[in-house]
């Protein structure tokens, strides 16, 4: 009988255990983060050099012009590499995110509004239903473009930690929220408009009069939201958090919260500080309600990427963190001087050294892979493919979302991907008869499921960071087995709900259906 409870109670918890511990133990085996980047970086420049002689007639989509790999092994590409090494390192977009986001953060931390936010929330909040609400949270951060790394992830540990649960399964619940369903979200964000202008971009290659609403997607991924979270709800509580039973918590207790009753001090300062949030969401508010605000777009809109708003919000961050940090510090009588404030940002800088050698590396490698375009000649290679095969409709549509997960594995960036490969897909689904807002939405689900599970994407090795803080032993392959779960799941299950959202005609978003020529 306790054999069998260990093992989850049946042979099939059993087996799925032994694959992800497989692969815990063989992820763990791989070198340290920042030398993998390393080591992948010199395997690019070692393939480019043998590459670079060979002609390829793939076309790259942007250019017009034959792929050609750049040998990046030559005098003058090393040249320019060193070059350009602080400014690769310091340009590096996650690294900015990442300081910035956590020094407001750091300051809230300190103080204690996180905790005393997190008490009272504890409070009311069946232990349940924190892994909906975690995942819930998490999908909404996507609005605030890459904050959700930075502050849902780690808030993840932290409310299940002090709700007596492992930390680990709630970092694992808000990174499947936060990336794994990164095209799912009932609010409109800046990546709407960004793909919806690359996906016209394509679509105009065939029909230079057709046009895409930015919110062509919005019902589907509204609808998906619901998905993201029933799948993450069942796999965080039924898989992960079981398999997790026996992993040990060997963190440095000072760095963990406990679960304490909430002090009437800090009652009284959680509260002054989500007024003083509350005023600051409502200047915000005033700030960006004229239609001639500077805060947006040319145009007016707000949500579209080029508005300064959209482009803000990591600073936004900083500035909603820090202010209700430092009232809740001098209202609860944490902060009794200015030193104790930048004590909080140094405090969370502290943490930061690991991941700061791994963004060096991490930086480097990207720079060089782009710069080979190997990556874009994969890319063109999978999409070509797939266009000779000459599949079905439904059956291309599947192929699109596995290739667009398979491509994510090596090249993070969703727009990046998607100007490598909507002048591909688009044009190629028109001519078989469908719309571009299909071809999008198919792209978004491929480009998100696998994110989790590939060390390639930026943040990946921050979540690493995140674990190592409650389980020190904490490797690429624990995070990539516990993510594996999700990836696996939210990949079939997403694809066939687009397949059935699809085939019961449901609306896909704005002036966006399923067929081209569009029905009038």
């Amino acid at each position: 009988m306790a054999d069998s409870k260990q093992n989850g109670g049946g042979s099939q918890s059993g087996w799925l255990n032994r694959i992800l511990n497989g692969i815990e133990v063989a992820g763990n085996k791989l070198p340290d983060p920042a030398i993998l980047f390393l080591i992948l970086m010199v395997l690019t420049w070692f393939l480019s050099a043998l590459l670079a002689p060979v002609q390829f007639s793939e076309v790259h989509p942007g250019t017009g012009e034959p792929i050609r790999i750049a040998n990046q092994l030559t005098g003058a590409a090393i040249a320019t590499f060193l070059a350009d090494m602080v400014k690769t390192f310091t340009g590096f977009h996650p690294l900015g995110v990442v300081l910035v986001a956590l020094l407001g953060v750091g300051v809230a931390e300190h103080t204690g509004f996180i905790n005393a936010g997190l008490k009272w929330m504890l409070g009311f909040t069946p232990k349940s239903l924190l892994t909906p609400m975690l995942i819930l949270v998490a999908i909404v951060s996507h609005t605030a473009a890459d904050a959700g790394y930075v502050l849902v992830i780690p808030l993840g540990g932290v409310i299940f930690y002090a709700a007596g649960r492992h930390p680990l399964a709630g970092i694992a619940a808000a990174f499947a929220g936060v990336s794994g369903g990164f095209s799912a979200n009932f609010i409109p964000s800046g990546i709407d408009p960004l793909l919806q202008g690359l996906t016209q971009a394509g679509a105009n290659l065939m029909d230079p009069d057709l046009q895409v609403n930015p919110l062509c997607n919005w019902w589907f991924t509204s609808a998906s939201s619901v998905l993201v979270i029933l799948v993450g709800w069942y796999l965080t509580d039924k898989v992960i958090e079981p398999r997790l039973e026996d992993t040990e918590i060997d963190g440095d207790p000072e760095e963990m919260p406990k679960m304490e009753a909430i002090t009437p001090e800090e009652r009284k300062g959680f509260f002054a500080g989500l007024a003083a949030m509350f005023v600051c969401t409502l200047l915000l508010i005033l700030a960006t309600a004229p239609e001639t605000s500077p805060m947006r777009s040319p145009d007016g809109q707000i949500t579209a990427f080029s508005a300064p708003l959209m482009q803000s919000i990591v600073p936004l961050i900083f500035i909603f963190f820090l202010i209700p940090g430092v009232v809740h510090g001098l209202v609860s009588g944490t902060v009794k001087k200015s030193k104790d404030v930048v004590d909080g940002m140094s405090k969370s800088m502290e943490t930061m050294g690991y991941y700061l050698v791994m963004a060096f590396f991490a930086a480097l490698f990207i720079y060089s892979f782009g710069k080979s375009n190997v990556g874009i000649l994969i890319a063109v290679k999978g999409a070509n493919a797939l266009k000779a095969a000459g599949m079905p409709g439904q059956v291309t549509i599947v192929g699109i979302v596995l290739l667009a997960a398979i491509v994510n594995l090596l090249v993070g960036s969703a727009s990046a991907k998607w100007a490598i490969l909507s002048p591909i897909f688009v044009p190629m689904l028109m001519a078989l008869g469908l719309s571009p807002e299909l071809t999008q939405a198919a792209y978004r689900v491929g480009d998100s499921t696998t994110n989790i599970i590939t060390p390639l994407m930026p943040y990946f090795p921050l979540v690493v960071v995140f674990c190592q803080r409650y389980v020190k032993k904490t490797g690429i392959g624990t995070v990539a087995a516990l993510m594996l779960p999700y990836s696996v799941c939210l990949l079939v299950s997403w694809t066939i709900f687009l397949i059935a959202y699809w085939m019961l005609g449901l609306p896909l978003g704005l002036q966006a259906g399923y067929v081209y020529p569009p029905v009038p």
